[in-house]
């Protein structure tokens, strides 16, 4: 999928892109595959702001995604490469030899009229889902299981895959998109191909009204705020941080480490994406 760009005939078109849909069906409800997704705005069952800056999007459709694959041995047909507005990357509609329908990530290059199959015994071909003691290595993935069965959890975003490095025992090493390297157990899947529109992180939007749509509301420097809404904020003039960065809530914003050092997956880090 390449970008398009638009002629400067407003200021929000200056300079901005998207991305060329020409390929791909839109405006399409499956209704037996689609729910209304409720709008939270960030807030938590009380109302209160948990995550700043969302609110007021579109109305849109959940689309409900395969991510099991669990339908074995039996081959599904492409019949359509959809958009689907809550996620970057492309789905794809298919249809099961028994008339069941299921949506699935798409990998890039996957046609309509494309057959695919989750099974022990398929080809390494796009869209294809097997266990990954029985993916080569060098083979680029995605879809990754963390716990065998409970369905897809890495590698899901626009032009994301990953690598199969090696394997270990019972685990299979996996280099991910951020150069982190994890074991995976062997008996957890993973679908063959990098997927759809790599092209994504390279829109420029243009104005603040796509934005909105989306859902992004307007984020605001701390120094441009008074000092009792953030720790940056007060001061005569156009004054800096004058300390170290900070939250809102007075946590350090840069230079500290977040992760959990407990975490229940750091058992199965190999390498640190930094380190």
């Amino acid at each position: 999928m390449v970008l398009k760009l638009y002629k400067p005939i407003t200021p929000g078109l200056r300079g901005s892109s998207a991305l060329d849909w020409s390929n791909v069906s839109t405006n399409i409800r499956r209704k037996s595959l689609t729910s209304i997704l409720s709008k939270k705005s960030g807030r938590n069952a009380s109302g209160i702001v948990t995550v700043r800056h969302q609110g007021g999007r579109h109305k849109r459709f959940l689309r409900d995604i395969d991510w099991r694959r669990t339908k074995l041995e039996m081959k599904a047909t492409v019949t359509a490469i959809e958009y689907d507005p809550n996620r970057t990357a492309n789905i794809a509609h298919l249809q099961y030899e028994d008339g069941t329908q299921s949506y699935i990530l798409a990998p890039e290059g996957l046609m309509v009229g494309a057959k695919v199959v989750s099974s022990e015994h398929a080809p390494l071909t796009l869209g294809n889902t097997l266990p990954i003691r029985l993916i080569p290595s060098g083979t680029p993935i995605h879809n990754i299981e963390i716990f065998p069965g409970k369905g897809a959890q890495l590698v899901r975003s626009a032009g994301a895959s990953a690598i199969v490095s090696g394997f270990e025992e019972a685990y299979a090493l996996i280099k991910l998109p951020s150069g982190e390297i994890r074991r995976v157990k062997l008996d957890c899947k993973a679908t063959i191909g990098s997927l759809t529109n790599p092209d994504w992180k390279n829109v420029n939007f243009g104005k603040a009204g796509r934005k909105r749509h989306m859902g992004i509301r307007p984020t605001v420097r701390g120094t441009a705020q008074n000092p009792r809404s953030h720790p940056h904020g007060g001061g005569e003039g156009r004054s800096g941080e004058g300390m170290i960065p900070k939250t809102p809530w007075g946590k350090p914003a840069r230079g500290n480490r977040t992760r959990n050092k407990f975490k229940y997956s750091n058992k199965n880090l190999v390498s640190r994406r930094n380190k």
